[in-house]
């Protein structure tokens, strides 16, 4: 694969991968996931501007897992339900093509394994034999640039309560899809199927997106490539807190974060292919 760099400094830098062997729609290529990736950079360390960054990443399905998290049958916050309730219905057809192409599907309810512990995806997640984890890389962890300190919630009327059981049945769980909150699991899983890649998609981009046990962190620190799915995620933002924008704008400024700091985003169009 050779690779051209296009640059139109200083607003945007595309770097596209161009294949040599086939065309796009070579059916030869089906086990190929073909990423938009947008990232962020600081040409001038010390100043405050960040360039977006576009480039082109060819990857190979079978070396790809997509983390399904937090994608519960209810939320706590009523407006964060409802948003998880779309964003839902659009991940069933990207899943299935994703399926298609042969990429590893972990659902990963939080605090909901009890639920699972008879489902042979569970089963199966749990008969992985166990790897010893690495010694953690030493990243930064810079500061997020929303406050979601009072909870997140967009709605004054909502409080806090364990509203989730297990996942939204909205999103089925195929017979070889996998099921697992645990971070040690999900990561001997990866090693032990070769998986470079994990793409993660569902809620809440501030939270558990970014800390849970399996999530881009974690996963980042021990050295697994990770991308966020920037169209299929959400923030728990609240606009009367700092830096006090819509709650829209409060999730682009989460993504934005993500991609300076821990990974790359796509958009769900970049998994869908040709549609089943």
């Amino acid at each position: 694969m050779r690779s051209r760099l296009l640059f139109t400094f200083p607003m945007v830098a595309v770097a596209i991968a161009v294949a040599t062997s086939a065309s796009a729609d070579d059916p030869k290529n089906d086990g190929v996931l073909r990423l938009n990736l947008r990232t962020r950079v600081q040409p001038f360390k010390g100043s405050e501007a960040w360039d977006e960054v576009a480039l082109r990443k060819d990857i190979s399905a079978k070396e790809t897992a997509i983390v399904i998290c937090d994608m519960w049958d209810d939320h706590w916050c009523k407006p964060a339900a409802k948003r998880c309730e779309v964003m839902a219905k659009k991940m069933v057809p990207i899943l299935a093509a994703a399926r298609a192409k042969g990429v590893t599907i972990i659902h990963s309810p939080s605090e909901c394994m009890d639920f699972y512990k008879d489902a042979p995806q569970r089963k199966k997640m749990q008969e992985v034999p166990k790897v010893d984890l690495p010694k953690p890389l030493p990243l930064a962890d810079p500061t997020l640039p929303v406050d979601s300190s009072n909870g997140g919630c967009d709605d004054d009327t909502s409080k806090f309560f364990k509203a989730w059981k297990r996942q939204t049945e909205l999103i089925p769980i195929a017979e070889d899809d996998l099921i697992s909150d645990k971070g040690d699991e999900i990561y001997s899983l990866i090693k032990q199927r070769g998986i470079k890649n994990v793409i993660f998609m569902g809620v809440h981009a501030n939270m558990c997106v970014l800390n849970r046990p399996f999530a881009i962190k974690q996963l980042t620190r021990w050295g697994v490539r990770c991308v966020l799915v920037r169209d299929l995620t959400d923030a728990m933002y609240d606009p009367k807190m700092p830096p006090k924008v819509s709650h829209d704008a409060g999730t682009d400024l989460v993504i934005q974060y993500i991609e300076k700091h821990w990974c790359p985003s796509i958009l769900s169009s970049d998994l869908a292919g040709k549609m089943p």
